[in-house]
């Protein structure tokens, strides 16, 4: 028992330091919201910048968004497919837009070795979701 206190905290500590894609695939992306403001000369909307972060193979879940969105390749490829476009692999540099109300049938990393980051600036009415799930 003395034993397996010993080991215990050394291994919780372990565990507290590793990130935590080394306990499971993460199967969403991280997104992180840069800004965030009501447009003064623009009644009723606003302008969303996102930053949005794949690990290697990751991937977005089908949706559309109720606001205009473009995008802009920051680093790796990115594979995007809109509805009843062909999916196009953009590198770093490249960019694309979408029209609101546009459903986003693939919107993925195109390395599984390399990780791909993804800034996206969206205008949209304050009550408009940034994201809607497709359904099957």
């Amino acid at each position: 028992m003395k034993m397996l206190r010993l080991c215990a905290a050394p291994l919780a500590a372990l565990a507290l330091t590793l990130p935590v894609p080394a306990f499971a695939h993460d199967p969403s992306e991280k997104v992180t919201i840069l800004q965030d403001e009501v447009l003064k000369n623009v009644p009723d909307k606003k302008a969303l910048m996102l930053e949005v972060d794949y690990l290697p193979g990751q991937s977005s879940i089908a949706h559309k968004h109720e606001g205009t969105a473009m995008a802009y390749v920051l680093s790796g490829a990115i594979t995007s497919q809109v509805k009843g476009e062909p999916a196009k692999t953009y590198k770093a540099g490249e960019y694309w837009y979408e029209p609101a109300g546009s459903e986003h049938l693939v919107s993925k990393n195109a390395s599984k070795t390399k990780p791909a980051k993804l800034l996206v600036f969206m205008v949209l009415s304050p009550d408009e979701k940034v994201l809607i799930p497709l359904e099957n």
